[in-house]
């Protein structure tokens, strides 16, 4: 089962515990957003720490399959990001598990 945090629950998490409005939590998470989406495009890599890094890499084109009518397409080049967790985000995520 897929659960997915929404912006909206980020909103009212940030309203909740900081005390500000609804309205500046709301700009507050996307401005935060923003300007990780900013730095990712600029310098293709932005760490945060003690959570992780965002890398913008290239993905050169290919030739794929669909698998159902065995189609062959060319997937073209593109940019994918990819999220590297730090080593503190995952002790933190292991050490839940274990209790």
């Amino acid at each position: 089962m897929r659960i997915n945090l929404t912006k909206k629950e980020i909103i009212n998490s940030i309203y909740m515990q900081l005390g500000f409005s609804k309205k500046i939590s709301e700009n507050l998470l996307e401005d935060f957003l923003s300007i990780i989406i900013e730095e990712i495009i600029k310098k293709k890599e932005v760490k945060i720490s003690n959570f992780g890094t965002f890398i913008l890499r290239n993905k050169k084109s290919r030739i794929g399959r669909n698998p159902k009518t065995l189609e062959k397409k060319i997937i073209v080049d593109r940019n994918v990001i990819l999220f590297r967790p730090s080593k503190q985000l995952k002790n933190y995520i292991n050490k839940n598990d274990a209790d």
